[in-house]
């Protein structure tokens, strides 16, 4: 079964998709498959879990005024936090089913305060006024594609000059794997620039995980390009959908996918195509995790 995908007055095949779903199709089109058309359900981890409350703690910390932003105030919302999350997400509940007498619970909101301890070593919360926090933002490009997502947070200056900041509790990356973190703050420049019309002065990643930040400087060529790849990516996508043909792309991260077993390029056979129109598989390929952000 394949679904055909539809298209503007102008033949550009329509859909929206968010840097996390282009994220999934570039490392692996069969991936993207598994978790847009086939919906398979994965379990949450614990590193995936633990950065979407650090994230949530780090957007609230500046509902703090200035003077109050301290780490002994950012690790006392961990714990409400994590109880905010599981009320909206009940299945991340089972991360500690068997940890009966807390332990594990303990040891995991401790790594999460590591986290919060790293940030405060890079940045002063106190000197900073964020324009915007956990910002969504959407736009169409001309083709006819809609590109959507959450800024973790936009700082403006005086002088109008945007920085778009994005926080990672993983580690920073290798510079073979940097050009990949760094495709989606040009995603978000892009977006940004298109409502905006002003090009972000500075893209800036930080990692929670060693402490360190990463600092781009986009240009319009930057964004141009990044604009041709998100265009060639729907493109590739659309064939994918008329054709049926998803193909694994296996590599190292294949040991921490939830579909392994069903992937064949490790033996396993992928359950049929189910039938479902562009129009919702759009909608899925706009679609952000509210549960493992990124890193």
């Amino acid at each position: 079964m394949s679904v055909a995908p539809a298209v503007d007055k102008h033949g550009h095949p329509n859909g929206a998709l968010s840097p996390s779903r282009a994220a999934d199709f570039m490392s692996c089109p069969l991936k993207y498959r598994f978790r847009v058309i086939d919906r398979l359900p994965e379990k949450p981890s614990p590193a995936a879990v633990r950065g979407t409350v650090v994230h949530a703690v780090l957007e609230r910390l500046f509902d703090l005024p200035s003077g109050q932003r301290t780490l002994e105030h950012a690790a006392e919302m961990l714990e409400p936090q994590w109880q905010k999350l599981l009320e909206a997400e009940p299945e991340v509940a089972e991360l500690f089913a068997e940890d009966a007498d807390g332990e594990e619970l303990a040891k995991w909101l401790a790594e999460a305060h590591g986290l919060l301890g790293k940030y405060f070593k890079l940045e002063d919360p106190n000197l900073l006024e964020p324009a915007e926090r956990e910002l969504y933002v959407e736009t169409e490009l001309e083709s006819g594609l809609t590109l959507r997502g959450y800024v973790d947070r936009l700082d403006v200056a005086p002088t109008g000059e945007i920085r778009v900041v994005d926080y990672k509790t993983g580690r920073s990356p290798s510079e073979f794997f940097e050009a990949k973190a760094l495709f989606q703050m040009k995603f978000y420049a892009l977006v940004l620039w298109r409502l905006r019309g002003v090009v972000p002065a500075m893209l800036q990643l930080v990692y929670l995980g060693n402490g360190e930040i990463v600092r781009y400087v986009p240009d319009e060529a930057d964004l141009r390009a990044c604009e041709r790849k998100v265009g060639a990516l729907w493109t590739a996508i659309t064939r994918a959908l008329e054709s049926g043909d998803w193909r694994p792309s296996p590599g190292p991260l294949c040991d921490w996918c939830d579909h392994k077993a069903i992937c064949p390029a490790w033996g396993g056979t992928p359950p049929p195509l189910p039938n479902r129109s562009v129009e919702e598989v759009a909608q899925e390929s706009a679609g952000v995790d509210l549960v493992g952000v990124d890193g």
